[in-house]
């Protein structure tokens, strides 16, 4: 028996494993849609090792930009907060996302509040999809995806996988047209049951992935 239960939203660049899934990134019909194109993403690997979906521009070159213009993370549709998982636990880990991703946007390129002719826009989103057939959107349950381990379903203490999905794109600020789009979806940690409540320190590790693949990422191009 499988139960999944997900969260679902969208908007930056990048994550990864579903325990159970054929996959390790999303299917094409689970994208969100904050993105607005995916036909171009092609499966590639991340500087951990990650499977995840990359497009970058071919003419796209780091150093013909002098900055960034960072939008912070958001979540796509708006949560509602569960039993499963807090108001409070929400506002924390979409904190706690935007403070790792943009101390390393500040890290590759001076951050700015207006683009500038040869500014880059950053922009991304917390999404979730599950991994079965049918999926449940985001604000009809909770915003992760949690399956059900087959091997415990049957002793109503089901350990559960939870999964952090995440959609990425930098932007031309001069052009107003996307250089680089990324989609990846991460593991968090097990929980104990389907009635144990998700904290940030769930998900901590999907998000310092996330942003360590952002540190050493060619830099060449960026």
């Amino acid at each position: 028996m499988k139960l999944t239960i997900c969260f679902r939203t969208a908007y930056l660049a990048g994550i990864i494993a579903l325990v159970g899934c054929a996959s390790s990134v999303p299917a094409p019909e689970k994208y969100s849609g904050f993105l607005k194109d995916y036909s171009a993403l092609q499966e590639t690997t991340s500087g951990s090792g990650k499977t995840i979906m990359r497009w970058v521009d071919p003419d796209f070159k780091g150093s013909q930009y002098d900055s960034v213009v960072y939008h912070s993370v958001i979540y796509y549709p708006e949560p509602k907060p569960s039993t499963q998982i807090g108001e409070k636990t929400l506002v924390a880990l979409l904190d706690y996302t935007n403070t790792k991703l943009k101390a390393v946007a500040e890290s590759r390129k001076p951050l700015v509040a207006k683009p500038g002719p040869h500014s880059l826009i950053f922009r991304s989103a917390i999404t979730a999809v599950d991994c079965s057939k049918e999926g449940l959107q985001f604000y009809e349950v909770v915003p992760i995806a949690l399956v059900v381990a087959g091997t415990q379903a049957a002793t109503g203490h089901r350990t559960m996988n939870t999964n952090l999905y995440y959609e990425a794109e930098l932007i031309d600020a001069a052009t107003n047209k996307p250089v680089m789009r990324v989609v990846r979806k991460g593991e968090g940690k097990n929980l104990n049951n389907e009635g144990a409540m998700m904290t940030v320190d769930t998900l901590k590790q999907v998000i310092d992935n996330l942003a360590a693949d952002a540190t050493v990422f060619d830099t060449s191009q960026i």
